[in-house]
């Protein structure tokens, strides 16, 4: 396998700034680099220096820009280090202070500034130091180098004797175009996790018999797509040879196995041919952070703040064949290794982590059945679905990317239509705090009763799938909104926009547990008014195993009525008594014309807009009349003329 020039993805333009101490030859070290010899003059700071394209061979433009060291400058130093690509730190050979000043004070500055990119470390005037000093730069480099990892090579020159000029450039170049950090842990000697996931799915992307290895055809035809040449069958023969000198298991009768692609990539990383492996990486799509670049997924999803994104039904199929690919032992549920598996080629499972990490329906075992694994697809999707396609194409998904999700159609047009195409519901849970929410949705998702109450202090989700009796399946997300968070949810204009039904969950053997559900209620159905984003609402009587209070049923009765919702569910999640709530939830989201809650203030307007129109149609019709009055007086009178 041959390097090459940078691929899509890679830097177009690289921006080197050269720091350090007064006097330790920075300003030389541009000019003898720009203009391949030494300079009789130097200004105490140069302007910012443009390398000619054609010095290195990717041909990208290199831009030096020049600093001081000054107090004075201090400000504009930290506005250059934060711009740069690459910074080269420059210390005399023949001053050992300036040398103990990178750790003292350099590296530690750009830590500070979270300054986050390759570092090449130069000694300077390397003519100027003689044979004093015989201790090699590696020993004198490798415990700065163990403390700052963010160091990428270290190199001595000299600009009076033009010797390494030029190669601390390119090193700071190709530390930008090829950097080691994102593939290879150096204290470790291997290759990092995500590198490795990436080399896995473009292996498998490669391996079009599915066997497990790489044929010899098979082979050529990755490096005709990576390097634009095929491998001569020696150069082949050469290849598997030194992976199954070195690694027994790197090659099978059928071909290069993945353990030896993984390894042939390690080889060139630790042989310094990383443009090997990032030509490779840019050829399949990959970014610097081992991302999918932005060009090999959607455009952002252009909707309005009332509509929901969903998995396409062809991405839905193609999820169920994956889960039985990966149900390895038949169990009807994948297991945490299965699904570690399945998600190996991604850079990491999006589901090790919040909100997806507890939002599911688990076995006993941990596993997720196909319910549980197309309920947390469904919730990715619709809280964030760019990345759930971009998770799609990483575990294997062959179709066009745009097609494999769909915009639902407007809410308000649903209103209208008095019924929904979607096929995911989101239920924003409300309540005060100890009513019952994260109850409710333990219950969702089949955990057990919390015998000690644990307060939620961010959104929670709980998704699961509810059968409806006519067979169908729907996916209802339940979205818990801690008491301290409403007000600060409800001053966002279209907070409520995403909303498909609103669930209200009080005490009902408290009475103030009870008065704050209420003003919730209010506080939503206002939003909704004001807005345009009204929204199906029910109340829930939770802890219904509990005494109720006084006048709880005569009250929240009342209020049902009076906002012309359903009547008040009782449930107790202790006994397991649900009160058939999630497919009410569920009928509620179908119907989103009806339950719809008005408050007072909405009624009195609805009933203003009433009086006003039927005022203005009595108007119309007076008007028309008169129309029509004066028109036949005219008549009358022309035939009145005409007979006398």
């Amino acid at each position: 396998m041959a390097g090459g020039a940078p691929a899509m993805g890679a830097a177009n333009a690289v921006r080197i700034v050269v720091a350090g101490d007064a006097k330790t030859g920075k300003s030389c070290l541009i000019v003898t680099a720009a203009a391949e010899n030494f300079p009789s003059n130097v200004p105490p700071v140069l302007p910012p220096t443009r390398l000619p394209v054609d010095l290195y061979p990717e041909r990208v433009p290199v831009t030096i820009i020049d600093t001081s060291s000054s107090p004075e400058y201090k400000g504009k130093l930290a506005e250059e280090l934060t711009r740069a690509d690459a910074i080269v730190l420059t210390y005399a050979c023949d001053r050992p202070e300036t040398l103990e000043r990178l750790s003292s004070y350099w590296l530690p500055e750009l830590r500070r500034l979270e300054v986050k990119v390759p570092v090449i470390v130069v000694g300077c005037m390397l003519d100027k130091r003689g044979d004093q000093q015989p201790i090699s730069l590696e020993q004198v480099m490798s415990p700065i180098m163990q403390q700052f990892r963010e160091i990428e090579t270290c190199i001595e020159c000299s600009a009076v004797n033009n010797i390494q000029i030029p190669e601390v450039f390119y090193y700071a170049q190709k530390a930008v175009l090829h950097p080691t950090a994102p593939l290879f842990d150096q204290e470790q000697q291997v290759l990092k996790p995500r590198c490795v996931r990436a080399l896995k799915r473009i292996f498998i992307l490669c391996d079009h018999d599915r066997d497990g290895a790489l044929s010899d055809a098979e082979l050529n035809d990755f490096q005709v797509k990576c390097f634009n040449a095929p491998l001569q069958p020696s150069e082949i023969v050469g290849v598997k040879r030194v992976v199954q000198e070195k690694l027994r298991e790197g090659v099978d009768d059928r071909g290069l196995t993945l353990t030896g692609f993984l390894f042939l990539h390690a080889l060139f990383i630790e042989k310094g041919r990383l443009e090997t492996t990032w030509t490779v990486l840019r050829k399949f799509g990959y970014n610097n952070e081992i991302r999918l670049r932005d060009d090999q997924l959607p455009s952002p999803i252009k909707k309005h703040p009332d509509q929901s994104v969903e998995l396409s039904a062809d991405a839905v199929e193609f999820l169920k064949k994956i889960f039985f690919t990966y149900d390895v032992d038949c169990d009807g549920s994948l297991r945490p290794a299965e699904l570690e598996d399945l998600f190996s080629t991604a850079p990491e499972n999006p589901w090790n982590e919040a909100p997806y990490v507890d939002a599911a329906e688990k076995t006993a075992l941990g596993g997720l059945s196909l319910d549980g694994f197309l309920s947390l697809w469904a919730l990715m999707t619709l809280l964030d679905p760019i990345r759930s396609v971009e998770t799609l194409i990483y575990i294997g998904y062959g179709g066009d990317p745009s097609t494999s999700i769909r915009v639902t159609r407007r809410r308000y047009i649903d209103r209208k239509k008095q019924q929904t195409e979607k096929s995911v519901y989101q239920c924003f849970v409300f309540g005060p705090k100890e009513s019952g929410k994260s109850a409710l949705l333990n219950s969702f998702i089949g955990r057990p009763f919390p015998e000690e109450y644990v307060p939620t202090t961010g959104d929670r989700y709980a998704v699961n799938v509810v059968d409806q009796p006519t067979g169908q399946k729907k996916t209802l997300v339940l979205r818990e909104i801690p008491e301290e968070r409403v007000k600060e949810l409800l001053s966002r204009k279209h907070a409520l926009a995403a909303c498909d039904v609103a669930v209200f969950i009080h005490d009902s053997s408290r009475e103030p547990s009870w008065e704050k559900a209420t003003e919730m209620l209010v506080d939503v159905a206002s939003q909704g008014e004001a807005t345009g984003d009204e929204v199906p609402c029910l109340i829930v009587a939770a802890k219904d195993d509990l005494e109720p209070y006084l006048t709880e049923i005569q009250d929240s009765t009342r209020v049902s009525q009076d906002m012309g919702i359903e009547a008040p569910i009782p449930l107790s999640t202790k006994l397991g008594d649900f009160s058939n709530i999630f497919h009410r939830i569920v009928r509620a989201a179908e119907h989103p014309h009806l339950s719809i809650p008005e408050t007072s203030a909405g009624k009195s307007r609805k009933h203003l807009h009433r009086v006003i129109n039927r005022s203005l149609t009595v108007i119309s019709v007076g008007a028309a009349v008169a129309v029509i009055g004066v028109a036949a007086y005219r008549v009358y009178a022309a035939r009145r003329n005409s007979s006398s």
